[in-house]
């Protein structure tokens, strides 16, 4: 592999000036704030919310680099992992040019960034036990691909993709390879993170929404090199993180504890689900996870889920996805939750 990454940013990029917010310009200390045309009488908020946030958001970097053991000019905040994602194609991809190689089923953003980005999208479908098809894989990659996608643990199997196979393809591919652990603090496979020194040409990406239950925030993550992050800074809105989202992830970032317990919790009810979804009669295969759902084949998906739906219970349908035919997508809910289902499945 020869990683190069100034031969996949986009000539545009490379020669964009960034904007320069008034935050961006001060560094220092100072008691009166004219810079940045904000509102000096306040709002109907308290005073603080009249002041731009940091466009850069040190202190969730910091804190983050401490829980996650990376450097915080490692990582990247975005408005959600959609931002990230966005970025990603926006910095390397030009349109009508470039592609990029996904392996469905998987998280269904990147398709949809792809076409907003018009780029060109090569699918190298999984195999029937859902683990990466390398030797596809490499057939569809040429000079213009720019990113392949890796979930893992993937939406919607819920399996984790074999680590020597993701290893394959970071030491053959000479674009970047994006891992994306939305659902890593459920399984026991180690985070790609600790690899990041070892392959410049890696983006890995988390997000608050899972484990910790801050979907409502959205805040997602990209770690990479300092050469990949300086492209999402380039290109990244000014203040993308509002102060507020700033303000409660910091609260929440204090409590690791709570999360693990959250964690352990979620472990053991899947688990619990499995028995129990395994004594109910439509349920044809449960299929492993490392994630906090579960792809369920049942006997007439779509039956059951508009059944369930007049219990009051929203499942995924996920049975016109490729190779989850007949398939439910079923989130590990509370102990309360759980029962209800369970109990609604038995009574269809």
């Amino acid at each position: 592999m020869s990683f190069e990454i100034n031969k996949l940013i986009r000539e545009n990029i490379k020669k964009l000036i960034p904007y320069s917010s008034a935050r961006d310009e001060f560094t220092g200390r100072a008691d009166i704030f004219l810079d940045a045309n904000e509102n000096s009488l306040g709002s109907p908020l308290p005073n603080k919310y009249n002041r731009y946030p940091d466009p850069h958001q040190w202190k969730i970097k910091q804190k983050i680099a401490e829980i996650k053991g990376v450097p915080p000019q490692n990582i990247f905040i975005g408005n959600g992992s959609d931002e990230c994602i966005d970025i990603l194609y926006r910095g390397f991809c030009n349109p009508g040019k470039d592609n990029v190689i996904i392996c469905p089923p998987t998280y269904g953003m990147y398709e949809v960034s792809a076409a907003i980005n018009d780029v060109e999208i090569r699918r190298a479908r999984l195999l029937d036990d859902f683990q990466l098809d390398l030797s596809y894989l490499e057939k569809l990659v040429d000079e213009n691909t720019k990113l392949i996608w890796i979930c893992s643990p993937n939406n919607p199997t819920a399996n984790s993709i074999n680590r020597h196979d993701i290893e394959t393809v970071l030491n053959n591919f000479d674009g970047i390879v994006v891992i994306d652990e939305a659902y890593i603090n459920f399984s026991r496979q180690k985070s790609f993170i600790s690899e990041l020194t070892e392959y410049p040409n890696l983006v890995v990406m988390h997000t608050l929404s899972k484990a910790w239950g801050l979907a409502a925030l959205r805040l997602g993550m990209a770690f990479a090199s300092e050469d990949i992050i300086a492209v999402f800074n380039k290109i990244k809105p000014p203040y993308n993180i509002g102060q507020a989202t700033q303000e409660l992830v910091l609260q929440a970032l204090e409590n690791v504890a709570e999360v693990n317990e959250f964690i352990r919790e979620l472990v053991q009810s899947r688990e619990e689900m499995v028995t129990s979804l395994k004594k109910v009669s439509v349920v044809e295969k449960i299929f492993p996870s490392d994630a906090n759902f579960l792809l369920v084949k049942v006997n007439d998906a779509r039956a059951l889920y508009n059944y369930l739906l007049t219990k009051a219970i929203v499942v995924r349908d996920r049975s016109r996805v490729e190779l989850c035919e007949g398939c439910l997508r079923i989130t590990v809910g509370t102990k309360r939750e759980n029962e209800q289902l369970i109990e609604a499945l038995n009574n269809f």
